[in-house]
């Protein structure tokens, strides 16, 4: 029987936030995820790279506890009696539903629901604490704006000022920068930098290799297995994205020693990563 082990348990705050030992995802039959080992240490920024079809979306679902897994364990920073554990997810925001009726002050609050209880209003300090996270995220003033009408990057800002209103610990973030233009990636960025500072796990799938490599601190490349795991000089080592890509990545250099990684079962873009 596969176990995920609670998210709301107290836990030593010097454990590993999250491992996962040989978990496995088939649906129908066909694998979508396979024996996969990893151990996440705290405070890190991991990036989950990989093509299309590589699982994941599936892995960022697994750890949030949204599905279960086939087989295999996941850990959230071990077990034991009682505490609350918090885990922020961001979805893809083709996956949100941009008309619902909520204003950004009201989106930021849901991370505070289980803080709150569902049968109890918010306080005065609920409230003090959405403005506190609105300001980090920059978006004070368009508290009273329809999360709809806000551009991608804004509503990608809104969505991590949730996830720090709901003090979370780990925070999931699915293709956070995907159709963003180069400003708002970059303000994303930041805001994935200030919650590193302030010892936050950071998970984030996304296809942009070159990213991966300049922001984060560790990668993990998939292609339905665990392919590479570590800092992005190891990980997309030549041999490890050939494992993943196959011919669908081709590596020239570059006329400053760059890498160009042709990816082309992601949108066809090219990716350049510093050697």
């Amino acid at each position: 029987m596969p176990k995920i082990i609670s998210r709301f348990q107290e836990h030593d705050a010097s454990a590993s936030p999250i491992h996962l030992h040989n978990v496995t995802l088939r649906y129908n039959g066909v694998s979508v995820l396979e024996e996969i080992n990893v151990e996440i240490p705290a405070g890190e920024r991991i990036a989950i790279v990989g093509p299309n079809g590589a699982g994941k979306t599936t892995l960022i679902k697994l750890i949030a506890g949204l599905i279960e897994p086939t087989k295999g364990e996941i850990s959230i920073f071990g077990h034991g009696p009682g505490g609350h554990i918090c885990i922020a997810y961001v979805p893809q925001r083709s996956q949100v539903d941009w008309d619902f009726p909520a204003n950004v002050a009201e989106v930021v609050m849901m991370g505070r629901i289980h803080q709150i209880g569902f049968f109890h209003w918010p306080t005065r300090a609920d409230w003090a604490i959405v403005r506190k996270a609105l300001e980090s995220v920059d978006m004070q003033s368009f508290s009273d704006h329809r999360i709809g009408e806000l551009s991608g990057g804004q509503q990608q800002r809104v969505f991590l000022a949730q996830a720090l209103s709901q003090r979370a610990e780990v925070v999931l973030l699915d293709e956070p920068l995907t159709g963003l233009d180069i400003p708002s990636q970059e303000a994303i960025l930041r805001i994935l930098d200030d919650l590193h500072q302030a010892g936050v796990t950071v998970l984030t799938a996304t296809h942009d290799l070159t990213l991966a490599a300049k922001h984060f601190d560790r990668v993990m490349l998939l292609n339905r297995r665990l392919i590479s795991y570590g800092p992005a000089t190891n990980a997309l080592s030549h041999e490890a994205l050939v494992q993943a890509y196959g011919n669908q990545v081709h590596m020239l250099p570059g006329a400053d020693g760059a890498l160009i990684l042709s990816d082309t079962c992601c949108e066809g873009e090219d990716e350049v990563l510093r050697s």
